[in-house]
């Protein structure tokens, strides 16, 4: 039996059941024996997981499949994160189990609290298409939960090992731009990519760099803060069940978030070319000014003026976690056929990344 946010594994991502079960014995209630392994078919980075120990139902998370970044993909701090997060942010889900052992599936992993709700990626769900409203509350369930995580006084909540956020910003443009160059050059024979001059990546890098500011403060970020990363109930579309995938949650600038979201949420196309039906470009939702002023009014800050070099960054930030995607595509480190359209997707990104660019220096 499926359940309706899961499916059969895809080929080639199946899970050594055998290894699974003697691992998971005696470690989690269920009845072991009778384990059964889905997979949530969503995302594009880290494999997720649902398992069924007869009544007990448990999420897995692991790494992708192929080669990975250094640091990149750690299920352990993940799990870990969750574990300090979830006591003071409730919609962060609570971890239960970590096997740090990467023989048993090929990868160290975690089993994490199963939710259950409405995850929205391409198209308003059925459930919420006889609300007229839903579109508008999924974009303020969306800010809300935002600033509410910026809002973790994360001194109080005993979490500020969790990062470095003085120099934050100086080191995401440094960090995105030496992996944009390593995957540029993974796929330089390839003629995947349009050539430097065409594409205008070093120009982005370079404005980049030379307009990076400050941090605008020193919060909790996710740093992949995006609407098909919340769980919302079927019934309420304003109301979310679980905030998931916080890989890369650290201490820095606030805006680093807001500008990845609007990224998102401004894109006009999906992996493909397919017509992205949720968010700005959609009937019904909020536009990127209606979130931004939801952001002020909801956080208490100012923060239209200083957004500009965080939406570039996001952008850039968002185009290079696509091209690294379709570089271990490319190179046939996984066979994930989702992955094909990603390099069409990561140029259009960075094109935009320089129209954005060349929009702010007009002004000023």
């Amino acid at each position: 039996m499926t359940a309706p946010d899961a499916a059969p594994v895809r080929p080639g991502e199946e899970l050594p059941l055998e290894a699974l079960r003697e691992a998971l014995r005696g470690r989690v209630p269920g009845d072991v024996d009778a384990l059964e392994v889905l997979q949530f078919p969503g995302g594009f980075s880290n494999l997720t997981y649902l398992l069924r120990l007869g009544e007990q139902e448990y999420v897995l998370r692991r790494a992708p499949l192929g080669p990975l970044p250094k640091g990149a993909h750690d299920m352990t701090r993940e799990a870990n994160l969750l574990s300090r997060i979830h006591p003071v942010l409730p919609v962060a889900p609570a971890p239960l189990l970590v096997v740090e052992d990467a023989g048993v599936i090929g990868s160290p992993f975690y089993l994490m609290e199963r939710r259950r709700g409405t995850v929205v990626r391409t198209s308003l769900p059925p459930e919420y298409r006889d609300l007229p409203d839903a579109p508008e509350r999924l974009g303020a369930a969306l800010i809300d939960t935002l600033a509410d995580l910026h809002a973790v006084d994360v001194s109080a909540a005993g979490l500020r090992d969790l990062g470095k956020p003085e120099g934050f910003n100086h080191r995401q443009v440094d960090g995105w731009a030496g992996r944009w160059r390593r995957a540029r050059e993974a796929l330089k024979d390839t003629g995947d990519l349009p050539p430097p001059a065409e594409l205008r990546d070093e120009l982005v890098i370079a404005w980049l760099e030379a307009h990076t500011p400050n941090e605008t403060a020193h919060a909790l970020v996710h740093n992949d803060f995006k609407l098909d990363n919340l769980m919302l109930d079927p019934r309420d579309p304003g109301r979310v069940v679980a905030l998931l995938d916080w890989e890369m949650t650290t201490l820095g600038d606030p805006l680093v978030d807001l500008g990845l979201t609007l990224t998102y949420w401004t894109m006009p196309e999906l992996p493909g070319g397919a017509p992205n039906r949720v968010g700005a470009a959609a009937p019904g939702f909020p536009d990127r000014d209606a979130l931004v002023a939801r952001y002020e009014a909801r956080s208490g800050q100012r923060v239209a003026d200083a957004l500009p070099w965080f939406e570039v960054l996001g952008h850039f930030k968002l185009a290079v976690i696509v091209i690294q995607i379709f570089a271990r595509y490319r190179l046939g480190q996984t066979q994930d056929p989702r992955f094909a359209p990603l390099a069409a997707q990561a140029a259009w990104l960075m094109r935009r990344a320089w129209e954005l660019i060349r929009t702010q220096d007009a002004r000023e």
